[in-house]
């Protein structure tokens, strides 16, 4: 059975790829776009149960991408990615909706966890 639906959006590929193979690897339906509007678009088209978002992407940052997901569907829960400690900007995105963050380099265990947890609540609201 799979798991959650997951969508990886970051504008470094071999990152993003890499990532959403070993979500494959693990049962779950984990597709990953490089660009803002591909995620946008994505999650117009198939919406996905949770979205990993990098925080800093170019052409439109991670915070307007949550807010533009969030506007298309409430109950999406996106988990913020960020290599930076930026406090001010993991505060943002929660008060814009984020459902939690996570630093890069990933601890997978700990990503497995906030996804399954994020699902759940996802599933709660549906």
């Amino acid at each position: 059975m799979l798991q959650a639906n997951v969508l990886l959006v970051d504008d470094e590929t071999e990152f993003a790829s890499a990532l959403a193979e070993r979500l494959r690897l693990r049962s779950y339906n984990a597709r990953a776009v490089f660009h803002p509007e591909d995620a946008i678009a994505a999650v117009q088209s198939d919406p996905p149960d949770v979205v990993l978002l990098d925080f800093r992407m170019p052409g439109m940052d991670g915070i307007e991408v949550l807010k533009r997901i969030k506007k298309i569907d409430p109950a999406i829960e996106v988990i913020m990615l960020t290599g930076h400690g930026d406090v001010s900007s993991v505060e943002e995105a929660i008060r814009n909706g984020a459902y939690a963050y996570i630093m890069k380099p990933l601890d997978i265990g700990e990503l497995i966890m906030k996804i399954n947890n994020a699902r759940k609540k996802r599933n709660s609201v549906s």
